[in-house]
């Protein structure tokens, strides 16, 4: 594909941008996520891309969490705020349904991201206690997942999930998927797999050379096979099956035919994430040090109201490789979680594309 943009395209990326900046002015909370547990009961070799932080942190206790909803509440359309429990493995916790349905309780609809061991033999009780959204990894098949997974039985436990949510009504979900060496071209196999299987979302991420992922090159796509993908995800979609690349970072001429809308970066902006020891950021894959402050010392609206000056004004990320880039009116630095504690970007994926 060129690497310089269409006319067209540039005339919806030039739209796009006003209605982004509009959405900086206003950052409306839309999306909140929960840390809920580090534990995990898998033993992934990309954990989180960037993963420091020992899973020796205890579980936020569940009324801590509560208290700042409850804080939130009178500033916000609680039916408008979406709550995803996130982790670890958030079904480590033994209290999600209840602290769900104590979300539901309170208006808010809530979500879950799962690796799927234990999402079969939960599921009808988090459907009873108000699961509105839930998504399941499931990284190719049995070979390439379990081997990414690091459990042999990892994945015929989500392919289990992924069939009693088939089943299921009153649930969004999709299937997410790491893209890496040991199942790129297996992707146009593994579509038919999971649409035979009933999956109607399914959404590709890669990752960066970076915590766990960093001593593991096989989780690299080099830019010969990254840009393979995104030619694939945008086949998928001219053929009617909804696959689309994650929000990583801008993708020249590829935006808007990859994902349902152009490229931005929500951190921030109408995403926020309480981490497990109390820490508020923009989303929970952010795992350099852009904490805005913490719930044991602040209130949550104060922080969202006052704070996130890097993530809704990008202009210090203007340096480096991005300093003359032309694409950067549109990208304004790509991902916040594309960056070290340094401020310092990690990956370029426009620059990936263009070899």
């Amino acid at each position: 594909m060129p690497t310089g943009l269409t006319l067209r395209k540039r005339i919806g990326l030039e739209l796009f941008r006003h209605v982004r900046k509009n959405r900086v002015k206003l950052h409306e909370l839309r999306v909140l996520f929960w840390e809920c547990t580090l534990r995990c009961n898998a033993a992934c070799r990309h954990c989180g891309s960037d993963c420091r932080v020992s899973a020796t942190q205890p579980d936020m206790p569940a009324e801590d969490f509560l208290n700042l909803i409850d804080g939130l509440t009178p500033f916000v359309n609680p039916n408008k705020v979406l709550v995803i429990f996130t982790g670890g493995e958030a079904l480590l916790r033994p209290d999600i349904e209840q602290c769900g349905h104590e979300l539901y309780r309170r208006g808010y609809p809530w979500g879950i991201v799962s690796n799927g061991l234990l999402l079969d033999q939960r599921l009808d009780a988090m459907l009873a206690a108000g699961l509105r959204a839930a998504t399941v990894s499931l990284d190719g098949f049995a070979e390439a997942h379990n081997w990414l997974r690091g459990r042999p039985d990892s994945f015929r436990m989500a392919v289990r999930a992924i069939e009693r949510l088939v089943r299921s009504t009153g649930v969004v979900w999709d299937v997410v998927t790491c893209a890496h060496q040991r199942n790129i071209d297996d992707l146009p196999r593994f579509r038919r797999f999971l649409a035979d299987k009933g999956v109607k979302n399914w959404r590709i991420f890669t990752v960066f050379p970076a915590g766990r992922a960093l001593h593991v090159p096989e989780l690299q796509p080099d830019d010969r096979q990254f840009t393979q993908l995104m030619d694939f995800i945008r086949d998928c979609r001219r053929e009617g099956f909804h696959v689309s690349y994650g929000c990583e970072g801008f993708l020249g001429n590829y935006e808007s035919e990859v994902r349902d809308h152009f490229y931005q970066c929500n951190a921030g902006i109408n995403t926020a994430s309480v981490l497990a020891d109390g820490a508020i950021s923009g989303c929970p894959s952010i795992r350099a040090n852009f904490h805005q402050g913490n719930i044991y010392n602040d209130r949550f609206i104060d922080v969202w109201e006052q704070r996130f000056q890097p993530f809704r004004d990008r202009s210090w990320t203007r340096k480096g490789s991005c300093a003359d880039c032309r694409m950067f009116r549109y990208c304004e630095g790509n991902g916040m979680h594309l960056y070290n504690d340094r401020g310092e970007l990690q990956v370029c994926h426009y620059k990936r594309i263009r070899g």
